[in-house]
């Protein structure tokens, strides 16, 4: 009886191998023969699964997002009872590249990132959503702290949510970089989370 092929699970493994080369050597140059060889299998498979390269990248970028949101939620479980800081503060150490896994995720991602800034209209025709969700992710937490009373009401829980995903992408950026290591980005991003989890002292 032959043996039953699945599917999902193969389109898996060349996605995974497409990730790989992603964190890797970059996307620019990756061609559907080099994730065949990657992924261990025909280049007619691959092809079979995904008929474009836009394809393949695309359905990766996907599996790539569950992979990090998986992470973000092992983080916050870590943490212990879920509270608005412990949302923000696992969701943003979860980005971080302090560990081998975290440094894959953040490579594979600057290499989409690198694909994007030279080949533009694959972001106008798909855009890069992930960010976005974290952002609106992050400034519903910090708008339930303020109504808390654990983050100052004066301040924009939009605009802090920005903020420290970009500070998060920028102190990833200079791990990647050799200008720091993990640990001292996550000091650099607990200060600031501190910072912003200090309620106003009340006059008297």
């Amino acid at each position: 009886m032959p043996k039953r092929v699945d599917h999902d699970q193969r389109r898996r493994q060349i996605g995974d191998a497409l990730l790989r080369i992603a964190s890797s050597r970059g996307l620019q140059s990756a061609s559907m023969r080099e994730v065949a060889a990657e992924a261990g299998v025909s280049l007619r498979l691959v092809q079979y699964y995904f008929h474009t390269k836009e394809e393949l990248l695309l359905a990766a970028l996907g599996y790539l997002g569950e992979q990090l949101a998986a992470r973000v939620e092992e983080r916050i479980r870590a943490l212990g009872p879920v509270t608005p800081r412990s949302v923000v503060h696992g969701t943003l150490t979860a980005v971080l590249p302090t560990d081998d896994e975290s440094r894959r995720l953040t490579r594979a991602y600057t290499g989409y990132y690198t694909l994007v800034l030279s080949e533009p209209d694959l972001a106008d025709r798909h855009g890069a959503t992930y960010p976005d969700k974290i952002e609106r992710l992050l400034g519903g937490q910090l708008r339930q702290a303020q109504e808390n009373g654990e983050v100052d009401p004066g301040l924009d829980p939009e605009l802090i949510a920005a903020g420290l995903l970009a500070l998060t992408n920028g102190l990833g950026s200079s791990v990647l970089g050799g200008q720091r290591d993990g640990q001292a980005a996550l000091e650099i991003l607990t200060y600031h989370l501190d910072r912003v989890f200090t309620p106003p002292r009340r006059a008297g």
